[in-house]
């Protein structure tokens, strides 16, 4: 799992030792305690940062477990800074 940050190019990556619903939880798990740390080493209080820090956007690929509610259930109810967004994959056409 990786990302960039826009505004300064940062690129951040995590190895992911296997593809399922538990180890994509667990990588957003060490994200959000990445992002947290960087928003209070700019000098941002943490008991703000779930109502004002930054907000994530979490472009996904179309997983089955990505999917999975009860994991989508556990994102909107403990990390409400990410919106994940499933990005529909199709094989490119051949002409």
């Amino acid at each position: 799992m990786g990302g960039l940050r826009y505004h300064d190019r940062k690129r951040l990556c995590f190895f992911v030792d296997r593809g399922n619903a538990d180890s994509f939880f667990e990588q957003l798990v060490k994200l959000n305690e990445f992002v947290k740390q960087e928003w209070v080493a700019q000098g941002n209080y943490s008991e703000l940062y779930e109502r004002i820090g930054p907000r994530v956007i979490v472009i996904l690929d179309n997983a089955s477990y990505h999917k999975r509610q009860d994991i989508i259930d556990k994102i909107d109810l403990h990390y409400r800074i990410f919106t994940c967004v499933i990005y529909p994959l199709t094989a490119p056409t051949l002409i």
